[in-house]
């Protein structure tokens, strides 16, 4: 059995409705960590979340999850699922291990060059990395808007012109846009604009490229 549950409270008023119940999980900032009291229970608090918005998320011990998430419940927060999660990250353009991050994946392709520490020494990959940087990536990640409801899938192929160029590496339909979109790896001379079809089981969804993220 699970010892501790998460639960992620994340939103635009996310820290207002939570210091209504737990002030001082509401208090910890941003990418900070503290132990504080949720009521009667004793949490790990963090500043982090993985949907595109401010909020923290309650490690909390599985015995009195429910209890916490009642109060939560009590002050207006509204429960949502994984799925809906996906949808925000993808919409935020955030990456996903597995998808855009994972073996065979560097940071450069990925678009992650700024967390990479050239200044730090030694440290396992750097000389793939330099010698990466120094060619320049055959690909990397890029955003892709789709004309349409119908969302792309991963795995899906991105072509130009007819031609094969990449493949989805996430895809949903995005509630706040209302039309489908994506994230590929892409080869780096594609420029935002450039018009891209997704091969969504035969049928082609127009596209065009862009930078994340989306909203």
């Amino acid at each position: 059995t699970l010892s501790r549950a998460v639960l992620a409270v994340q939103g635009p008023q996310a820290r207002e409705r939570l210091e209504r119940v737990y002030p001082e999980a509401a208090a910890v900032a941003r990418f900070r960590v503290a132990e504080v009291r949720c009521g009667a229970v004793d949490c790990v608090v963090a500043g982090t979340g993985y949907t595109g918005e401010d909020g923290v998320e309650i490690a909390v011990p599985a015995d009195s999850a429910q209890d916490v998430w009642d109060s939560l419940m009590q002050v207006g927060i509204v429960p949502a699922g994984l799925g809906a999660r996906d949808t925000l990250r993808l919409e935020a353009g955030l990456p996903l291990h597995g998808q855009e991050l994972g073996p065979g994946i560097t940071p450069l392709q990925a678009g992650l060059a700024w967390v990479v520490r050239w200044d730090k020494g030694p440290f396992r990959g750097r000389a793939a990395l330099e010698a990466e940087r120094e060619r320049g990536i055959h690909r990397r990640l890029r955003g892709i808007t789709v004309t349409g409801r119908r969302p792309p899938r991963t795995g899906q192929p991105v072509l130009v012109e007819g031609q094969l160029v990449g493949e989805v590496t996430s895809g949903n339909f995005s509630p706040m846009l209302g039309h489908g979109i994506a994230l590929a790896f892409l080869p780096p001379d594609i420029d935002d604009g450039a018009a891209v079809e997704i091969d969504a089981r035969g049928d082609l969804l127009a596209g065009s490229v862009v930078s994340p993220p989306f909203i």
